[in-house]
């Protein structure tokens, strides 16, 4: 039995990188702030496909394409 189920579809999981990446790049450029771990948060969960607060709110992002598997 799975735990979490995919629930990110293409677009989610890039803007989720980018922001991560560039969430991630700022505390090393300029700011000092634990903002960066939120990059990595989003950044893990591009990587991954899974949001467990998805998950818990029922939320799927997949296109229907991506969930039948034409994508």
């Amino acid at each position: 039995m799975k735990l979490f189920k995919y629930n990110m579809g293409k677009t989610d999981r890039i803007i989720r990188a980018v922001l991560g990446v560039l969430l991630i790049g700022n505390v090393f450029i300029a700011l000092q702030h634990p903002v960066g771990w939120i990059g990595v948060i989003l950044l893990a969960t591009a990587i991954v496909g899974i949001c467990p607060l998805y998950s818990l709110l029922g939320i799927n992002t997949k296109s229907t394409a991506e969930k039948v598997g034409l994508k």
